[in-house]
């Protein structure tokens, strides 16, 4: 698939735990074999760094799980989509200040590595549903916004040659900008060159409509880089227009002429990417 002439590049999801092995003991290797591997086809590498998980296992450092000064370092959450429930996950305490500083350090030791050679750099999605019944990290909804900004900021400060993207697409304790979250990121990232996307190409879907979608519409031109996924759950939903499942077409449409969207990341489930390559 990658020496398809229709494919730009690659997007590698890195979970944090597969960067720092230990504390302060970075392991870059899969980064650096998929660069080398890509640069001698003449292809881009796009890195997700992932801080949270929608199912089992936890894949976060060891010990940001088991020192007690970072308290529990991670949050179970409940996961429910369109689709129906998911299996319960985990999101690392970034409004925790020790959690958020080592997350941010090792955004630092990608950046000293890597800045410049990435096609790009971004963050996970900003959903997330904390079960607040077990929760011992001290989560608020206001103290994950503040977190997830300083994030944004604190990435693109260190990365000044590879753009730096943010994924969002809906905010706990929000619906329909309620609580202006959805706007203060737009305001925040269009004033500092952030570029932002997001996990779901999902044409006219209304819980989108009723959040981040909107705001894609409005900042079109505004935003450095937009880049937003397909992903596998993605073609299993209907178009409310055709009754059938989104073809590649309206996927595309939906995400340059509304989102804005610049890069599109495809699952490699995709059926078009199993049919012969076209331009």
């Amino acid at each position: 698939m990658i020496d398809r002439p229709d494919i730009a590049g690659v997007q590698l999801v890195v979970p944090w735990k597969a960067l720092e092995r230990k504390e302060d003991q970075y392991d870059f290797s899969s980064i650096d074999q998929a660069l080398t591997y890509l640069q001698a086809r003449h292809k881009k590498l796009f890195i997700q760094v992932q801080d949270r998980f929608f199912a089992p296992p936890t894949r976060l450092p060891g010990y940001l799980l088991a020192d007690p000064k970072y308290k529990g370092g991670a949050a179970p959450t409940k996961n429910e989509n369109g689709l129906g429930p998911g299996q319960p996950g985990t999101v690392a305490a970034q409004w925790n200040p020790e959690v958020r500083g080592r997350f941010q350090h090792l955004l630092k030791a990608l950046a000293q590595r890597f800045d410049g050679r990435l096609a790009g750099v971004n963050l996970p999605e900003t959903a997330t549903e904390v079960d607040l019944k077990k929760d011992r990290t001290g989560y608020s909804d206001d103290a994950y916004f503040s977190a997830e900004l300083a994030n944004m900021a604190y990435g693109k400060k260190v990365f000044t040659k590879t753009p730096f993207i943010q994924y969002v697409n809906f905010w706990p304790g929000e619906w329909n900008n309620s609580r202006k979250y959805m706007q203060r990121t737009f305001e925040f990232a269009a004033s500092h060159g952030i570029g932002l996307g997001g996990p779901d190409i999902l044409p006219d879907r209304p819980a989108q409509m009723q959040n981040s979608y909107p705001f894609f519409h409005k900042y079109r031109g505004k935003l450095p880089l937009v880049a937003m996924a397909v992903q596998e759950p993605d073609f299993q939903y209907k178009s409310p227009k055709t009754k059938k499942p989104y073809t590649r077409k309206e996927f595309i449409d939906f995400g340059k002429n509304t989102l804005g969207v610049d890069a599109i990341f495809w699952a490699t489930s995709a059926p078009w990417l199993h049919q012969p390559a076209t331009r």
